[in-house]
């Protein structure tokens, strides 16, 4: 039996006990309840404090308005008694003595109310919300971050303009994430065609498909440039004056009981974000930067789009699938001509056989061996097995005895940490070897160890990453933004070599410039953030200058 909003004040709600303010989505007419509140904010963002039953029928949405003016009251007084709304006696409109002695009121959200549907607000917008990968975002942070680059320059900072660009920062990196997780929520779904049609989403892989790639390609180009300025702002503590600097202007603020550990609890949150946004774009001590791990979902989310499609258009042309297979075997039994042939079907298709549980030895498998024993054989018709008698007993192999001693393992960490700091030379002389003395030649890099090959490739695949038609020059930075590679085609059609001792390396050949990022000069061709060329005039990367316009010093 279904309740309609005009019948509903002759059917009495239950009293859910324990709900308190949630409790309106339990019962029966839940959308003229949750109507109602929406009618209450919206007059609450527009300062109105009261509304009259009246007010609200006329502010309902037509398909849920009941007819009578009465239903609405019932609804109101039920909130009331859920403590979502507040009633007062409405004596503004007394011209009587008998006026007096009729119900009227006047309703008003409560605390409890208004928080529930702030809850409700926001479980709605994360139901809804497909999130996006904010390329824009990037670009912004980078700007913040040189203007963080250029106050720490100062002897004293300014407090406004560092809380400023910290807040600006910390809202730009809390979209760009939370929006991320969200997107890539979606796209998984996508993925596996939960919650989409075929096909809409055969209409839009190819638009899904370039935006994943332009947004790879931005992540590549602009990660490496944050994780360079987040190290140097984080070189000799320069980042510390600026949190401090925010967290005393926001302590200001604080209460009379909380203003002596208002500065140090807000300079810890400030820490806490700043750790925040290195730890996403920075990997350190063993554990991979957030950034890294986006830009191998998203890369590993293409292949897995176009598997969908090549699934979709198999199924759509006829091809055999697992449900055909299925209907196909299905026929199979149908048209078999006795049991005996379904059983054999049946053990062919499914590799069901009978189970042999227990484990016999070699003398029992040959004899197996030598006289069959069909596997139809009941247990009592079959010869007995023969197993080891401590099987019997204890029912395991095992043999019990004293646990092992506890081995020593501070020869094996010495070992890896001889290991770990050879690497680490061996990777200083391979970025030693690799970087250029200006513009030269793919040929001209000449002979590669085995190290120094390994971290070309990278740079070199850094660099294709970001390479789409018509692209003449490219730049891009390593993961770790110790490194820069900056690519430029020819057009005269020669062919470049790089011999290793395990082969050689062929291909077009390209200029490149390699640049060292951690020399200490890595702020090329004079681009020096902390000689007053402050980028929050205008001059900045999100102006229409992309990172790809060939200009490679931006």
């Amino acid at each position: 039996m279904t309740v309609t909003a005009s019948t509903a004040s002759a059917v009495p709600d239950p009293e859910p006990a324990g709900f308190g303010p949630f409790a309106h989505l339990t019962v029966r007419n839940t959308p003229l309840y949750r109507g109602a509140m929406r009618v209450f904010l919206v007059a609450k963002e527009r300062f109105a404090v009261h509304l009259r039953p009246e007010d609200v029928h006329a502010a309902l949405p037509a398909d849920i308005r009941p007819a009578e003016l009465e239903t609405v009251v019932g609804a109101l007084d039920r909130l009331v008694g859920w403590g979502n709304l507040r009633a007062d006696p409405d004596t503004a409109r007394v011209t009587a003595v008998e006026d007096f002695y009729r119900k009227r009121f006047i309703y008003q959200l409560t605390r409890e109310g208004e928080a529930a549907e702030e809850a409700l607000s926001a479980y709605d917008e994360a139901l809804g919300r497909r999130g996006a990968l904010q390329a824009v975002a990037l670009h912004d942070i980078v700007t913040q971050l040189r203007a963080l680059l250029v106050l720490a320059a100062e002897d004293e900072p300014d407090p406004a303009k560092a809380h400023l660009a910290l807040d600006a920062l910390a809202s730009r990196f809390a979209a760009l994430a939370d929006n991320a997780r969200a997107f890539m929520g979606s796209l998984q779904r996508t993925i596996d065609l939960h919650d989409v049609e075929e096909r809409v989403f055969l209409a839009y892989k190819d638009r899904l498909i370039q935006y994943l790639e332009r947004f790879i390609q931005d992540l590549i180009t602009l990660g490496g440039r944050i994780t360079r300025l987040i190290l140097e702002l984080e070189e000799d503590g320069g980042a510390e004056p600026l949190l401090r600097a925010a967290a005393g202007r926001e302590a200001a603020d604080a209460a009379p009981e909380e203003a002596e550990r208002a500065e140090d609890e807000a300079f810890e949150r400030w820490a806490a974000r700043w750790a925040g946004l290195g730890a996403w774009f920075i990997s350190r001590d063993g554990r991979e930067s957030q950034a890294r791990l986006l830009r191998g979902r998203a890369l590993g989310a293409i292949p897995q789009l176009l598997s969908v499609v090549r699934a979709l258009n198999e199924r759509r042309s006829g091809r055999s699938d697992r449900s055909a297979d299925f209907r196909t075997l299905a026929r199979w039994f149908a048209e078999a001509p006795d049991d005996d042939t379904r059983h054999r079907l049946w053990r062919a298709a499914f590799g069901l056989y009978p189970a042999r549980h227990l484990t016999v030895d070699a003398d029992t498998l040959t004899a197996r061996a030598a006289r069959p024993v069909p596997a139809a054989t009941p247990w009592a018709e079959a010869e007995p097995l023969r197993i080891s008698p401590q099987l019997r007993r204890t029912g395991s192999y095992e043999r019990r005895g004293k646990p092992r001693k506890v081995e020593d393992r501070e020869e094996r960490r010495r070992a890896l940490a001889q290991t770990a700091a050879k690497q680490a030379a061996e990777t200083a002389a391979a970025r030693a070897r690799l970087v250029t003395d200006g513009v030269t030649r793919l040929s001209g890099l000449g002979e590669l160890d085995p190290a120094s090959f390994g971290l070309f490739l990278q740079l070199l695949g850094d660099a294709l990453a970001t390479w789409r038609p018509g692209t003449r020059q490219t730049v891009a930075t390593s993961n770790d933004g110790s490194m820069e590679i900056r690519l430029t085609a020819l057009t005269d059609g020669t062919a470049a070599e790089i011999r290793t001792p395990g082969g050689v390396f062929s291909g077009p050949d390209h200029l490149v410039e390699i640049v060292d990022l951690t020399d200490g000069d890595d702020l090329t061709d004079g681009d020096d953030l902390t000689d007053g060329d402050d980028l929050t005039d205008g001059d900045d990367l999100v102006d229409g200058d992309e990172p790809m316009d060939g200009d490679p010093d931006r």
